[in-house]
């Protein structure tokens, strides 16, 4: 089985614990969630891992993949200038598979080698055993949401073709409007969005995540449902058993870290 991992994950530049400091111990239960999930995908031995993020660089009209030799970060945005993250990066890949995903979704390649913190902060925790395994990763566009499921499709079809032992990791976080304290203006629809989106990756239902009302998406500010949707086309018609590792909202935003066990 190609596909040895898959998990979603929030990405607060508050879980370094540099940048967190004090703050770091609000979110407990998150750092104990990346921590497992270090621990799963240690065990899964990847040859490559995916991670989907929102905040790169994104194009209207199509998906982005990043390929470099060497990828590196830091969290100097966030008044962290002492750490550095260096990460492998993979040419191969997406080489031998831009053609065939190119003719099912609009695809864009860059290469670029600074990463976000979207595909930092994630790599901060689940990579740390893992510094030799090359990383891609890939951003979403503007376009619909079955479109994003659909590209979730395409690059299924490239990973069940592979020799590599491959993880796909999901970066976004939930509603950004869940409190007075948060960063977007409150919305009671930031609550209603989460609790549907949890629901249904507990579920399983891609179809209620492709149809989750626009203007509910819009109204929770959220930013972690077309990383999830991407993932969970590639997942399609897998058995999967959905692990809700945590769930919290402590700074007014919503941070989902789940384990999509592959059966």
């Amino acid at each position: 089985m190609p596909l040895v991992f898959a998990a979603i994950t929030p990405h607060p530049p508050v879980l370094i614990p540099s940048v967190g400091k004090e703050h770091l111990s609000k979110l407990d239960k998150t750092k104990t969630a990346m921590e497992k999930l270090e621990q799963e995908l240690y065990s899964a031995k990847p040859d490559l891992v995916f991670v989907i993020s929102p905040h790169g660089e994104l194009f209207a009209d199509s998906f982005t993949v990043n390929l470099c030799d060497k990828f590196k970060a830091n969290f100097q945005l966030f008044g962290d200038f002492t750490n550095t993250l260096e990460f492998v990066g993979d040419m191969v890949f997406f080489t031998a598979n831009k053609e065939p995903i190119a003719n099912k979704s609009p695809l864009n390649i860059i290469s670029v080698p600074e990463l976000d913190h979207g595909i930092a902060v994630p790599l901060f925790y689940l990579m740390r055993h893992l510094p030799a395994v090359p990383i891609v990763p890939i951003y979403f566009s503007m376009l619909d949401n079955q479109t994003h499921y659909e590209f979730g499709r395409a690059l299924k079809d490239a990973i069940l073709n592979s020799d590599k032992r491959i993880a796909v990791i999901a970066s976004g976080d939930l509603s950004h409007a869940l409190s007075d304290n948060s960063p977007a203006p409150y919305s009671p629809d930031g609550k209603i969005f989460d609790d549907k989106l949890i629901k249904n990756i507990q579920s399983s239902d891609s179809l209620s995540l492709i149809n989750m009302d626009a203007k509910l998406t819009e109204n929770a500010k959220e930013c972690g449902l077309k990383s999830i949707l991407i993932l969970m086309g590639i997942l399609a018609d897998m058995k999967i058993k959905p692990e809700i590792l945590c769930y919290e909202s402590p700074f007014g935003v919503g941070y989902l870290t789940a384990h999509l066990n592959l059966n």
